[in-house]
């Protein structure tokens, strides 16, 4: 007897529909077929013994079993349900005639419970753009895939509940979630708020500059001077997600299995890889290919502490997702794309031992080991980042005031505000959103400069020996200063304030 049953394969951050064709006929013998890796080989020990113990049995004749299309290459133990399913019905030790309403995914332990999967919610979507009325998958990834409308979910903790669903109709329990109320509900928390930092005006001037215009931000200081602590604030100023970035968001992190037990990303991610990450895992990769860090962070921010620790080939691969916004991941048989529009937020110490040019450091660095020090950052990539910004630390008077600064809410406002301003100027443009993402001819026609402007950036450019990019990069930062401001025009003033923001490239640092 030959039936099918559907399930789902995660390419990228997209899903496919897998038609599982079961064949149960004379012989003996048990052949699988259709590309599966080693996971989906050894399911059969699994769907066995899971059967045995809820009072079914694989049958003891010839069982042909097709994942199709069968030029794809399917991986993961997410289909035992449906294989399990699948040699039930063409065994007719069960019947139905509603399983082509279903797509059903999930693991199965050897006691028949199952085991939660990856990439519940782009499976969803595919079930819901392929005409399936229902999605049966583990009950903890269930408020994941509710988030999807027009599809009913059903979470399940054991085979069973789906056996005696499709055999003896009882009801499963559908899993609602009111996805406007996430959203909203979450947008109230944030972890950590720009008003426990002490001091640090200037600073945080430059993170409202960074998060109101998208850019790039570089914090040069000694050890204990705030790098990371203001780093970790940035999220809480940048605007909220919109419902269609949420929804991205999570996808990429139902992917790789991050979303336990929780429903829509509404809070912007915030990643902070080690400085021993490979290449691989920071752009993504693999014999399968798997989203990497900067992935992980699209939408929100990326931040790499101690800069010049991580491995030169590190840093250089991402020197084109920082352009692009996307990274392209090619094999021999397929090439996947995974998003990675984020911010990248880099800190590092002056010097080696971190106190350059302190007259009151323990110890000092010459400029010849400060050098070799900075020249583990190319030039290029450096260029990369809109803003350079000298942190040092807060005097003892400021540390012991007991008046909070200001609110991370009140910042955000203003961040928002200047953002308005910008969706509203790119609004005939697409995948144009704010300023950080102008390119030249952009920059050319949003950026234009008054003459004593044009003769102030030119002297800084030939003082500090700035290249092209960072010209365009200090445009695009004087044009959020003015939007900032709420100025229509880029004054003077924006200009000089912008020119200082690269007084950190290598020559300027150096005097």
């Amino acid at each position: 007897m030959l039936t099918k049953v559907y399930g789902s394969a995660v390419f990228g951050v997209d899903a496919q529909v897998i038609t599982i064709e079961v064949n149960v006929g004379r012989g003996i013998g048990y052949h699988l077929v259709g590309l599966p890796d080693n996971a989906i080989k050894e399911s059969n020990y699994r769907i066995a013994a899971a059967l045995i113990h809820n009072g079914y049995k694989i049958p003891g004749k010839k069982i042909t079993i097709n994942l199709a299309p069968a030029d794809l290459r399917k991986e993961g133990s997410a289909y035992d349900l449906p294989l399990a399913l699948g040699i039930l019905l063409a065994s007719g030790q069960i019947s139905t005639d509603t399983v082509k309403e279903y797509l059903v995914m999930g693991e199965l332990s050897l006691d028949g419970s199952l085991q939660p999967i990856k990439g519940a919610l782009p499976i969803a979507i595919c079930a819901r753009e392929a005409g399936f009325k229902y999605f049966i998958l583990p009950w903890e990834n269930a408020e994941e895939a509710a988030i999807v409308t027009g599809l009913k979910v059903y979470g399940v903790k054991n085979i069973r509940e789906v056996i005696d669903h499709f055999d003896k109709d009882q009801p499963l329990e559908e899993k609602k979630v009111d996805i406007e109320e996430v959203y909203y509900e979450q947008q109230r928390h944030a972890e950590h708020d720009f008003s426990d930092v002490k001091g640090q005006e200037s600073i945080k001037r430059c993170m409202e500059i960074a998060a109101a215009g998208g850019h790039n931000i570089i914090l040069i200081g000694p050890p204990g001077a705030g790098k990371t602590m203001l780093a970790k604030r940035l999220p809480s100023i940048l605007p909220p997600m919109a419902l269609d970035e949420a929804l991205e968001t999570t996808k990429i992190h139902s992917v790789v299995g991050r979303l336990k037990n929780t429903g829509l990303m509404t809070q912007r991610p915030f990643r902070s890889p080690h400085h021993t990450i490979s290449d691989v895992a920071l752009v993504g990769g693999g014999s399968y290919p798997q989203p990497g860090e900067i992935s992980l962070a699209h939408n929100g921010v990326l931040f790499l502490d101690e800069l010049p620790e991580f491995k030169r080939s590190v840093l250089e691969v991402m020197r084109q997702p920082l352009e692009d916004r996307e990274v392209t991941i090619s094999r021999a048989r397929f090439t996947v794309t995974y998003p990675s529009s984020f911010m990248l937020v880099a800190s590092m110490n002056p010097s080696p031992n971190g106190y350059f040019n302190d007259k009151d450091a323990p110890w000092s660095s010459s400029g010849t080991e400060m050098q070799r020090y900075l020249g583990k950052i190319s030039g290029p990539l450096l260029d990369r980042i809109d803003i350079h910004i000298e942190v040092t630390p807060v005097p003892f008077e400021q540390l012991a005031e007991t008046r909070r600064g200001e609110a991370s809410a009140d910042i955000r406002q203003r961040v928002i505000a200047a953002r308005s301003l910008q969706t509203l100027r790119f609004r005939h443009i697409p995948n144009l959103h704010y300023n950080a993402q102008m390119n030249t001819r952009q920059i050319f026609t949003y950026c234009m400069l008054e003459s004593a402007s044009l003769k102030l950036l030119k002297s800084a450019m030939e003082k500090l020996n700035l290249s092209a990019r960072a010209y365009d990069r200090i445009l695009k930062v004087a044009r959020t200063i003015a939007d900032l401001d709420g100025s229509e025009k880029i004054r003077n003033d924006h200009v000089s304030e912008a020119i200082q923001y690269r007084s950190l490239d290598r020559e300027g640092w150096l005097g």
